[in-house]
């Protein structure tokens, strides 16, 4: 599931990122950038688990996909938090270098 829901944020925020091609104020680009990372390491993850014996996603038992499901969306959030902090100190509209100055 955490795969999954990783996918899914990556394909959001690649979509959005498209439809917005030429601005790039908001350097969506950059958070699709960090949910396509955190999906290619879940796959890693996950093909480890096949050479270790284990399945690629956990589907039997409900409870380990709940925990997947709720690591999912912890990495989701984290993925907004360290964006959110990436724009903090690019600045890219400039509002924190004008409401020092002021």
């Amino acid at each position: 599931m955490t795969l999954v829901i990783t996918i899914l944020a990556a394909a959001i925020a690649t979509a959005v990122w498209y439809a917005k091609a030429p601005s790039t104020d908001m350097r969506l680009g950059t958070l699709a950038l960090i949910y396509w990372g955190a999906a290619l390491m879940w796959c890693v993850d996950g093909i480890n688990g096949l050479i270790e014996g284990e399945g690629f996603i956990e589907i039997t038992d409900t409870a380990a996909m709940l925990d997947d499901a709720v690591l999912g969306v912890v990495v989701v959030a984290a993925g907004l938090v360290a964006w959110a902090i990436y724009l903090v100190a690019k600045d890219p509209k400039r509002v924190l270098r004008k409401s020092l100055v002021s």
